[in-house]
């Protein structure tokens, strides 16, 4: 395929978007911004047309910018990308209106339960099963593309009200009836199973809607003109926007990631780590650009000020790691803080110069980790953030200090699993199925290790609680139907504290040999602990039996801490079992954490807690890591295999900054010893750094490699093959 018969969601690489504000028809310099496009290298850019402003003269009932009249601002804009040979993007924002169309027609919008509408600051919100969605939206994508032939449509906050709220307007209350049978559920209540119905209702919606989009755009702008709801790249974002994206992903030819936030939970590597999800749903061959803020956007929005430089380019190196392209966005055409203006000229001209080597490839790592929509859903319930995500950010964090390789894959996707994987981690998957289940046994029937935490496997597709773990049989517990200890709030009484509760080490218990395993198992599930019995815990603990596996910790019930007088640590073990380990007979590690570590760990990223899980992995790895990292630092380590070469990713993402996510001084670490393992490595093989631009010396024999790297300051990638390979 040429270049020019390549479509534009494969072909554009590098992105960037001057998002449009009401006022800005009057004071946009297009040659200034034209400039701009030239100095970041771009493919494409963004351009704002309708939805909640229209940018041109619209023959529909869109509120139209300030000073805009009668001219076609956003094709004026087209204009100028088409003369430098630009991809165009035509931006929506279809999600609200304002008060003009919502008095013309109020039937397209959302209402709560006493008739009255849902509203965004002053404008009205839209309801996705109204005429807004189903008649407007259609007829204004027609018009955009007739009038200025764009090579695809984005649209922004596209999936309409959030799942916090219930729309009672007489769309939904006939298509709900239609759909489930009954009537809307009065309130939120996951034990009601009309409001589950309703959860999934919502859900097939969001689906619907971006199916019937981009087949609207297509049968008018031909079939590459696709349309593109922007999507969160936080799991609990996703739950609160009802993006099934295991199910868009069906339909979807490239993924606009609207992902501008650094949490003080996530940190630098989310942004690898998502990357690396959406890839597993919509393939490595896709792309997978994102908006990249130049605006302050970490722990707060301040969209008038810069972010620091630092920042931007450790998110953009986390982004390029887990395969996303850069794509610059600046709010308003005119700004008073100017260096917003630098900071993305090096980080496009450096994509620009490597861009072979990040994109088409496939990743090489030896541990999966579980996710699934149904899981944050029935699981997460209320709290999807704490209950079900971050068990899964836990196991990250934990892997990424440990530089382990591992892959994000879908609950669903397990049956597909790539060769190389050899432990699967399930961090609190309570929601499972039959078949999901039946799937994680033929699994482990193939030597296959597991790593599963908390209530996995102990609720249905409803998240109702079963009586016992579905995978009961291959884990070797049984719940007891019952918990101790608490994953409430930090905030505690100073003398008594439910949380104040640990976990003891059984290094010799009953049955190690039955269960397969010997000292040496034991050293390596605890390595780096030796020096204690116990560490603190401050979690919730499912209570359960054990009837195969050993039980390596028990559980400490909580005592008083204050005051200390009565801070006594009781000495006689509990026998309430907190980890339970052993070996199958076809070489499988099985290992069950009946305490929520890993929850504890993404919420509060206690360095036990970390080490723990990462040694349980390595535990289940074995002795031949495909990826070895020796060096102090916080350096999230990705590998890729392309083209019979490696492509190592290391980012730099430890931070001086009290608040993780937030950077204004890179503090550059190193030296790292790297042994790779992998089969395309030969004695002739050669290794070159595209961020410093230097040959390394590398020991390499069939393979195995082995290197130095002196020093990393925001990111290296380190590529291995043969030197006619550069070109």
């Amino acid at each position: 395929m040429t270049e020019v018969d390549t479509p534009w969601y494969r072909r554009a690489l590098r992105w960037g978007q001057t998002n449009l504000t009401e006022i800005d028809p009057g004071r946009y310099d297009s040659a200034f911004w034209r400039q701009r496009w030239k100095d970041t290298k771009l493919d494409g850019v963004i351009v704002n047309a309708g939805g909640i402003v229209a940018y041109y003269p619209s023959q529909f009932e869109q509120h139209r910018a300030t000073g805009l009249a009668d001219r076609d601002f956003y094709g004026d804009i087209v204009r100028d990308a088409r003369e430098d040979g630009l991809v165009v993007i035509a931006r929506m924002d279809s999600n609200r209106a304002d008060e003009a169309l919502f008095r013309s027609h109020p039937n397209w919008f959302t209402r709560d339960i006493d008739g009255e509408p849902y509203m965004a600051g002053q404008n009205y919100i839209s309801c996705i099963n109204g005429g807004y969605y189903t008649e407007f939206l259609p007829a204004v994508f027609k018009e955009i593309i007739e009038r200025s032939h764009p090579d695809g449509f984005a649209d922004n906050s596209w999936a309409g009200l959030e799942s916090s709220k219930i729309c009672y307007c007489e769309n939904c209350v006939s298509a709900f009836r239609e759909a489930a049978g009954s009537n809307l559920p009065l309130k939120h209540d996951w034990d009601d199973p009309v409001y589950r119905d309703w959860v999934r209702w919502n859900d097939r919606r969001r689906t619907e809607v971006w199916i019937e989009n981009s087949r609207a755009t297509s049968a008018t702008g031909g079939a590459d003109c696709v349309w593109v709801g922007m999507v969160s790249g936080d799991q609990a974002g996703e739950v609160n926007r009802f993006e099934n994206l295991h199910a868009i992903a069906e339909e979807a030819r490239i993924f606009f990631v609207d992902h501008q936030r650094r949490t003080p939970s996530d940190g630098f590597l989310n942004n690898a780590d998502t990357g690396k999800r959406l890839h597993q749903l919509l393939g490595w061959d896709a792309r997978m650009p994102e908006s990249m803020a130049m605006y302050s956007a970490g722990s707060g929005f301040f969209r008038a000020t810069s972010m620091p430089e630092p920042e931007v380019r450790v998110w953009a190196a986390s982004g390029f790691a887990g395969g996303i392209q850069p794509w610059w966005h600046h709010i308003s055409a005119v700004h008073e803080d100017l260096r917003q203006y630098d900071t993305p000229v090096p980080i496009f001209a450096f994509h620009q110069r490597v861009e072979k080597y990040l994109v088409d490839r496939t990743p090489v790592a030896q541990v999966a980790v579980v996710w699934s929509e149904q899981n944050n859903y029935f699981h997460g319930r209320d709290d999807p953030q704490d209950t079900a995500v971050n068990p899964y950010r836990g196991v990250i964090n934990s892997l990424s200090r440990a530089r382990i390789l591992y892959l994000p894959v879908h609950l669903d996707d397990l049956g597909s699993l790539d060769a190389s994987i050899r432990t699967i981690v399930l961090p609190d998957v309570a929601v499972m199925t039959a078949t999901q289940a039946q799937t994680i046994r033929r699994l482990i029937s193939q030597g296959i290790s597991v790593l599963a935490t908390g209530e996995t496997s102990l609720k249905d597709e409803d998240g109702q609680r079963r009586e016992d773990f579905l995978l009961a049989d291959v884990l070797g517990i049984h719940a007891l139907g019952s918990w101790a200890g608490s994953y409430g709030a930090l905030e505690h009484d100073i003398e008594v504290w439910d949380r104040h509760n640990y976990l003891r080490f059984d290094r010799t218990p009953e049955g190690l040999g039955r269960a397969g395993l010997d000292s040496d198992d034991v050293d390596q599930i605890f390595a780096g602990l030796e020096k204690t019995s116990i560490i603190s815990f401050g979690g919730r603990l499912q209570r359960i039996t054990a009837d195969k596996g050993a039980v390596l910790m028990t559980y400490v019930e909580p005592f008083p801490f204050y005051p200390p007088e009565f801070a006594w640590l009781p000495s006689t073990p509990t026998g309430v079992p907190g980890l339970v380990a052993r070996t199958t007979n076809g070489g499988a590690r099985i290992a069950y954490l009946a305490g929520d570590l890993d929850r504890s760990a993404g919420r509060e990223a206690r360095p036990d807690h970390l080490r723990l899980i990462a040694d349980l992995v390595r535990w289940q790895i074995g002795e031949d890591p495909v990826l070895s990292v020796s060096g102090a630092g916080h350096v999230d380590c990705n590998l890729y295999e392309q083209d019979g070469r490696l492509v190592l990713h290391l980012v730099n993402v430890s931070s001086a900054s009290s608040i993780p996510g937030t950077l204004d001084e890179l503090v550059p670490v190193g030296p790292f010893e790297i042994v790779l393992k992998h089969s395309v490595l030969r004695s002739s093989t050669t290794a070159w750094a595209l961020v410093s631009e230097v040959d390394i010396s590398v020991d390499a024999g069939d393979g195995v490699a082995s290197f130095i790297l002196p020093r990393i300051e925001d990111h290296e990638i380190v590529v291995f093959g043969e030197n006619s390979e550069r070109r």
